[in-house]
């Protein structure tokens, strides 16, 4: 079969975490960005590395490449001058002494059991002993006093190593061997450990560049904060797809549009400085896409953008629209000049909530045999795209996916009637764009803006951000503050603005998590005020959702089409 008539398969790995530093205090209050960076990043680009002939689109929200950046100057600062690291679990790896207190000491155990007790935990059986002594002293607290530091320092080293990422664990001679060393952890282990952290942390976006530059890697980006660009532009575009929604006392995001495009500017340039070009692509975060949201897109140069399924299947269903074709297509909206890609929803859910449960070998070769179906019943050039969370499935596979992804990179490049391809690739071939009258706006999950807005925590969680919004507004136009307190503002503006914050809200979710987020999202409003002069609102010292659920893989990923 010629490469014109192979199936176009794309592969879209989003990267993405929030602004987990207080940007006044410069600490870092959740681990997640340098934990996914050694453990999933790490990973996903040696696969790439291990297979030439595979080729990929990886996508990077801007304020997480930056958080990589301050942890490798951190890391490397703390390794060469001493220099102290400001998250507390990282700085707490290399401290001489283990702190007396017992609630900090508890503190810092409970923050070592933040893993996957099946893939993670109990995978190693002296790590496993040790979080089940865990689990006993959350019930027996008085006992704290008996434990000693050795039990403290075991927890940090062997919560660190669980954390690599399998390509480090089979290469990396350090962490073998500390691995099989098993207990009695040293000092002199634990600094071992962070200099392979420091190692991965400085390496880590070189080597996706190195890939970009190969042709090999298409690397594309999100707005700065990763906010949901439709709803800054319109709160109402969330009733296009849920029609009866409730909405915000809010009516409309003041200067959404100028913030959106602030969003752009911001994260290309970051992405210029750390790559060295400026990228053909944008995925908007969280797929959230609107007809004003393309039109932007497109003037702001970009040549794709790339959206969920649900989202094409409730546009392909307004009359407007007319002829149905198939949906493995991109699509131009009328009066735009961006083409838009969109996920299938089936095959990519499979990776991340099914395919875990499965074989390697059995789970690949079940994606492929519905590639190759696509293939043989579907007319014309067709182009399927695969887009996942690039960090959050894979601990729910053994050995991180490793075996899963070794075999579908090897299997798909050497495919006779696959062809692993980028969209910028894609649109150079000319692949058929097919014209799109009316879209109705929404996200990958569900093709709606249900996960972000809606629900009264959610609801209330933009009413609050409407009124620093306004406050904001307010101080800048009286002209009190200067350039650079204007751009402190601008910047702690937009970390309120992201898209994770509204995630969690509400009590679909689990508990820890939603106390996490809702602490840090009323925590940087406050920050907002204080830059701006002004005396943070009294309900900033309250906690207003709480979550009790029990979300499939704890939350961090919803699938692309709601489960009935």
């Amino acid at each position: 079969m010629s490469d014109k008539r192979k199936l176009k398969l794309v592969l879209c790995w989003h990267m993405h975490q929030p602004e987990y530093r207080d940007l006044q205090t410069g600490e870092f209050k959740l681990p997640w960005t340098y934990l996914h960076v050694i453990k999933d990043y790490v990973d996903m680009v040696a696969h790439l590395e291990a297979v030439p002939k595979a080729k990929a689109v990886v996508n990077f929200a801007p304020i997480l490449l930056e958080q990589i950046e301050e942890y490798a100057r951190q890391v490397n600062g703390y390794l060469h001058d001493r220099i102290s690291i400001t998250d507390p679990l990282l700085a707490a790896l290399v401290d001489p002494s283990i702190p007396a207190d017992p609630e900090e000491r508890m503190r810092l155990v409970k923050d070592c059991m933040r893993a996957n007790r099946e893939r993670q935990i109990d995978r190693y059986p002296t790590f496993k002993r040790l979080i089940e002594m865990a689990d006993w002293l959350e019930h027996h607290y008085d006992s704290l006093t008996y434990v000693n530091s050795q039990f403290i320092s075991d927890v940090l080293a062997w919560y660190h190593l669980i954390w690599m990422g399998e390509t480090i664990k089979l290469t990396d001679s350090r962490i073998k061997r500390l691995i099989e060393k098993g207990s009695g952890y040293t000092l002199h282990d634990r600094i071992e450990i962070i200099e392979v952290i420091a190692e991965q942390l400085t390496s880590v976006i070189c080597r996706y560049k190195a890939l970009a530059r190969k042709g090999q890697v298409e690397l594309s980006v999100t707005p700065y904060a990763h906010p949901i660009m439709p709803l800054l532009l319109d709160l109402n575009s969330t009733c296009e797809a849920m029609p009866d929604a409730p909405l915000p006392e809010l009516d409309t995001y003041p200067g959404g549009e100028e913030r959106v495009k602030w969003h752009l500017d911001k994260g290309v340039q970051t992405f210029k400085r750390l790559f060295g070009f400026k990228p053909k692509g944008c995925w908007p975060s969280e797929g959230g896409v609107s007809g004003q949201t393309l039109k932007i897109l497109g003037d702001f140069g970009f040549d794709w953008t790339a959206s969920g399924g649900s989202v094409l299947h409730n546009s392909l269903n307004l009359p407007e629209n007319g002829k149905k074709p198939g949906i493995h297509h991109p699509f131009k909206l009328q009066e735009t000049d961006i083409a838009c890609f969109f996920r299938d929803d089936g095959l990519s859910d499979l990776i991340g909530f099914e395919y875990s449960k499965w074989h390697a070998d059995d789970a690949v070769g079940d994606l492929i045999h519905h590639l190759e179906n696509i293939a043989v019943h579907e007319s014309g050039d067709k182009v399927v795209s695969i887009i996942m969370d690039g960090e959050n499935a894979w601990e729910y596979y053994p050995a991180n996916g490793y075996y899963f992804l070794s075999a579908l990179y090897q299997r798909l490049a050497s495919h006779p009637h696959i062809e692993l391809t980028t969209f910028s690739e894609c649109l150079q071939n000319k692949v058929d764009v097919k014209p799109l009258v009316k879209m109705v706006a929404g996200s990958w999950v569900y093709g709606t803006f249900s996960t972000w807005i809606g629900d009264a925590d959610k609801n209330r969680g933009w009413d609050m951000l409407g009124d620093a919004k306004w406050t904001f507004d307010k101080v800048i136009s009286v002209g009190r503050l200067t350039d650079k307190q204007i751009q402190q503002a601008e910047l702690q503006l937009a970390v309120c603005e992201g898209s994770d914050w509204f995630w969690w809200f509400g009590d679909y979710n689990p508990g820890e998590a939603v106390s996490n987020f809702e602490k840090q999202f009323r925590l940087n409003l406050a920050n907002l005020y204080r830059l701006l002069g002004e005396e943070p609102p009294a309900y900033l010292a309250m906690s207003f959702t709480q979550g009790s659920g029990a979300p499939a893989m704890g939350g961090a990923m919803r699938p692309g089409v709601e489960l009935t």
